[in-house]
């Protein structure tokens, strides 16, 4: 699979198609770092945008603590440490230099996790805005000579045995591989024909960027009313009302529509001065039934929707990301039986997400039901072992994929860590998977094949690790290293 032009399977001589890699389509956060992944693995993929310009409404606000780790493993690290927003000094502590410590989430607005009951406690969001996220990626594909084509539309999808031609609104492209990455109403998904069950939406809300004429109206924190939920801070409010979904989603948002609808939920008169920006969401939450289908997959709000409760979205998309891009690169290189690992892998942790975010929905409804249940979740969460349960559940540290061996700790993403080298130096494991492939950190050197670099350590435990940060075998596995090293990277 390479770059030159080729004319597929379309009659007419004068349609030329271009031959890549891959394509992506969607040039959000997931899609871009897919295509770094890839191209960090050798692959040539091209991207393609519908919108002319990066989208602008409300995102996210923070960076989940595995994905952050992925984005750190390519080198991103200090770039991230540039767009991170501080946290008041009373609240931020770090772990490491330009690392600043997120002290806690919330549970279904339930504000008791505590980081420092997890296993790991220096493994934590990263408080950086989608927007910026999205910049720092787009400039990365532009180092990587990435190709981004916006205002692209994807109309056509046929897949053969030996690629997929996609038909677009600026010619026909042909690929070896199609990974739609363009969202919750993904084209990709609905044109190869995924079955994408799951349970309807039963609220409609709103987030939006805000000026109140009279803020100190509104109690600060997350509110349980009558009516619904509401939170504000400085120059945001979030509200959800239990009255069924949007009449119309897509029609257009007026300002009169959210201040209507923060009005009833809070009890009070306050007015909305001036709108920067909104969007309606709903609690809708569906995941397709596999990742897969032949040569076209999905990634991101493609593969799964949900409510944006725990914040778990961008955690979940970017390390679908992650998993997937040296598994697709193998496969254009010709090993394609580690793409049947992706399903396997990353489906039961999104199915996770979309469990704890309908839990979530269920806590916050404005009944006396809800509000002896919420008693009850709220002690559960108080004692070490609830918090650390649920904390490492939304933050993603304790993902495990099942790869056959009982060591605990194989099939976990690894957290970085100091290494002392042989000769005496010491070196972050993350700075040491910055150019991709999987690595061994060993005290015994040995021969290891194309794509997995060796960590020479004076001592200390051996380990392998995927190229997504995935442990694949340790000196305690049942399996052998060359057993591994065969069958898992």
């Amino acid at each position: 699979m390479n770059t030159s032009a080729a004319h597929g399977p379309h009659d007419a001589g004068d349609v030329q198609e271009t031959y890549d890699d891959v394509v992506i389509v969607g040039a959000g956060p997931v899609g871009l770092f897919l295509a770094i992944e890839l191209r960090t693995a050798g692959v040539r993929p091209v991207v393609l945008e519908r919108l002319a310009e990066p989208d602008v409404g409300i995102k996210a606000a923070a960076i989940g603590a595995v994905a952050a780790e992925a984005l750190e493993r390519r080198g991103l690290g200090p770039a991230l440490d540039k767009a991170e927003v501080p946290l008041p000094a009373a609240k931020a502590a770090r772990a490491r230099p330009g690392r600043v410590r997120k002290p806690g989430g919330h549970f279904a607005a339930l504000f008791v996790i505590d980081q420092d009951l997890q296993r790991e406690p220096d493994r934590h969001s990263r408080m950086v805005p989608q927007d910026a996220l999205e910049r720092i990626l787009t400039a990365r594909a532009a180092e990587l000579g990435i190709e981004i084509r916006r205002g692209v539309t994807v109309r056509e999808l046929a897949q053969d045995d030996a690629g997929v031609t996609v038909g677009t609104s600026a010619g026909p492209l042909r690929a070896s591989y199609v990974v739609g990455c363009d969202g919750g109403r993904s084209t990709v998904r609905k044109l190869a024909g995924f079955a994408f069950p799951g349970t309807d939406p039963t609220l409609t809300g709103y987030q939006a960027a805000v000026e109140f004429d009279a803020p100190e109206k509104l109690t600060p924190g997350w509110q349980r009313t009558p009516r619904g939920l509401i939170t504000a801070i400085p120059g945001r409010v979030f509200t959800a009302e239990f009255d069924g979904p949007p009449a119309d989603r897509d029609a257009p948002l007026t300002q009169d529509e959210v201040e209507a609808a923060i009005q009833r939920v809070s009890g009070t008169d306050v007015r909305i001065v001036s709108m920067e920006k909104a969007t309606r969401w709903t609690d809708h939450a569906r995941q397709a039934s596999t990742y897969r289908d032949g040569r076209v997959l999905l990634a991101g709000d493609a593969a799964h929707v949900h409510s944006p409760f725990g914040g778990q979205g961008l955690n979940l998309g970017l390390v679908d990301a992650a998993n997937l891009g040296w598994k697709l690169a193998a496969a254009v290189a010709g090993r394609e039986d580690l793409l049947d690992s992706y399903t396997a892998e990353r489906h039961p942790v999104g199915a996770r997400v979309l469990e704890n975010t309908r839990a979530q929905i269920a806590l916050v409804r404005p009944d006396p039901l809800t509000d002896a249940l919420r008693t009850i979740v709220s002690d559960l969460i108080r004692l070490p072992e609830g918090n650390r349960h649920i904390g490492e559940m939304l933050s993603g540290v304790g993902i495990r994929y099942d790869l056959a061996d009982a060591d605990p700790l194989v099939g976990t993403l690894v957290a970085d860590r100091l290494l002392t080298l042989a000769d005496g130096t010491v070196e972050y494991l993350y700075t040491l998977m910055e150019e991709g492939g999987g690595l061994l950190v060993s005290p015994s050197p040995r021969p290891l094949p194309p794509g997995v670099h060796l960590a020479h350590v004076k001592e200390g435990p051996a380990l392998l690790v995927r190229p997504d940060g995935c442990v694949a075998w340790t000196d305690a596995s049942e399996t052998s290293l060359d057993e591994a090293l065969a069958c898992r990277l």
